[in-house]
C-alpha cells in the first residue's frame, strides 16, 4: 500500500528511483520552457501564464489523486508529510522568494533545469541560490526567534476552515478552476491587446478537463474518507507482524522506567469504564472511550506529539485494546504502544517491594532496582515520520 516503504529495497533502489523521479521531473520542467529566465518572467507582464497554470495544474492533479485513493482506501494520508506551518516567516519568504523570481526570472528549482541546459544565467542564479542558502545556514542563529515564529505542525485548510476533506477538495477545485481561466483570459488580454477579446472558453478541451475534475472532486466529497476500521481492511496488513510478535506490548516494568524517563513524553489513554478508571488509574492517564478514538481533533493532538512522545493504551480486555491500537495505528499515530494484561497484573507485580512505600500509581524509578534486569524486553523504540521537501515547497 502506498505511500510506498522505500527503505525495505535497498539503497540502489532508492537512488535509482530518486534519480529518475529527479530526472523526469527536470525533463518536463525543460519541455514546459522553464528554463527560459523570458518565459518564466512574462507571467509578471501577464502575457504568458504557463507557470501559474502548471502550477495549479500539479496542484490539483496531486490533490485529485491523493484524496481519491485515499478516500477508497488505498492511500494512507496520515503518513504523508504536510510542511509544517510557520505564518509569518513563510509570508516574508515567499515574499524575498517572488521579488528574486522577478529580477532574477527563475526559483531555485528551474534555475537548477537551466544550469543543466548549459545557460548562463541559469547557471549565475543556481550559484546564487547555493551561496545565499550558505549565508542563511550561518546566520539564521541570529533571527531564529522570528524564523520559528507562528508554528503549526500539520495545518490544512480543511483544519483550518473547519470543513470535510472532501468539501476542501471542491474548494480547491474550484479555486484552481478559477485561476485557470482568469489566467487563460488575462493571457489572451495582454498577449494581443487588439485582437477581440472574448470571455468564452474556446478550447473544447479544457471545458471537458475542468468537467472530470470537477466531478472527481465531488465524488470524493460524496464517498468520504474511509473510516478507521474500512482503512485497516487495506493498510493492515503492513502493521500486523507487530501485534503478531507482540512487538507493540510494553511490560508493565518498561511502563514505569519511561513514566520516570524525562525525556520522554508519555500519554497514557485509559479505555477501561469510568468506574474502574475511579477506582485506580495511573498517574496522569486520561481516560478515553473507544470512539473518542476516531475523532479527527482527539487524534490530531496526538499527531502534534514531540518525536519523543509515546502513547500506552491501558485496557482490561487484550482484543479491546488490540482494536483501539489498530484504529489509532492506521490514523498515523506513530510510537503507539499497550500496556501488556493492562492492569490485571499491577499490583501483584509490585507486591513484593511494597516495604518501599510508594505510590502504585506512579512507582518511582527505584523500584526496578527489585527487578532483575532480563525481567522484561525493551519494545518501546522511538520513531518518528519520514519527512521531505523539495526547492520549491
Amino acid at each position: 500500500m502506498f505511500p510506498l516503504d522505500m527503505a525495505a529495497h535497498g539503497k540502489s533502489i532508492n537512488y535509482a528511483t530518486f534519480f529518475a523521479i529527479g530526472f523526469g521531473f527536470g525533463t518536463v520542467l525543460e519541455l514546459a520552457g522553464f528554463g527560459n529566465a523570458r518565459k518564466l518572467a512574462a507571467q509578471f507582464y501577464l502575457k504568458d501564464m504557463t507557470v501559474l497554470k502548471t502550477m495549479f495544474t500539479g496542484i490539483l492533479t496531486a490533490c485529485l489523486l491523493i484524496f481519491f485513493t485515499a478516500s477508497i482506501g488505498y492511500l494512507d494520508f496520515s503518513k504523508i508529510f504536510v510542511n509544517q506551518t510557520y505564518l509569518w516567516p513563510g509570508l516574508i519568504g515567499g515574499l524575498v522568494m517572488g521579488v528574486g523570481f522577478v529580477i532574477g526570472g527563475y526559483c531555485p528549482g528551474t534555475s537548477v533545469v537551466s544550469a543543466a541546459s548549459f545557460k548562463l544565467d541559469g547557471i549565475v542564479f543556481f550559484i546564487g541560490t547555493i551561496l545565499g542558502a550558505g549565508v542563511f545556514g550561518e546566520t539564521v542563529d541570529k533571527f531564529s526567534g522570528f524564523w520559528n515564529a507562528s508554528y503549526t505542525e500539520r495545518l490544512l485548510l480543511s483544519d483550518w476552515f473547519g470543513w470535510s476533506l472532501g468539501a476542501t477538495v471542491v474548494g480547491v477545485t474550484l479555486l484552481a478552476l478559477t485561476f485557470f481561466y482568469a489566467a487563460e483570459k488575462t493571457e489572451q488580454y495582454f498577449r494581443t491587446p487588439d485582437a477581440p477579446f472574448s470571455w468564452k472558453i474556446g478550447n473544447r478541451a479544457y471545458v471537458a478537463s475542468a468537467g472530470v475534475a470537477l466531478a472527481v472532486a465531488l465524488g470524493i466529497w460524496l464517498n468520504g474518507q474511509p473510516t478507521p476500521e474500512q482503512k485497516w481492511q487495506h493498510l493492515g496488513a503492513q502493521y500486523q507482524s507487530l501485534l503478531d510478535k507482540r512487538e507493540v506490548f510494553v511490560h508493565p516494568l518498561e511502563y514505569v522506567k519511561t513514566w520516570n524517563d524525562s525525556a520522554v513524553k508519555l500519554v497514557t489513554l485509559d479505555l477501561r469504564p469510568k468506574a474502574e478508571f475511579d477506582a485506580f488509574h495511573l498517574d496522569s492517564a486520561q481516560r478515553v472511550t473507544f470512539d473518542q478514538l476516531a475523532d479527527k481533533d482527539f487524534v490530531f493532538e496526538l499527531d502534534q506529539l514531540p518525536p519523543q512522545g509515546v502513547v500506552v493504551l491501558v485496557t482490561n480486555d487484550e482484543a479491546e485494546a488490540v482494536r483501539a491500537w489498530q484504529r489509532l495505528k492506521v490514523q498515523g499515530v506513530t510510537n503507539l504502544y499497550i500496556l501488556e494484561h493492562g492492569l490485571r497484573d499491577w499490583e501483584p507485580l509490585f507486591s513484593h517491594v511494597a516495604s518501599l512505600h510508594f505510590d502504585l500509581a506512579k512507582p518511582p524509578a527505584k523500584v526496578l532496582e527489585q527487578f532483575p534486569k532480563d525481567a522484561y524486553t525493551i519494545k518501546i523504540k522511538l520513531k518518528t515520520s519520514r519527512r521531505a521537501a523539495g526547492l520549491c515547497s
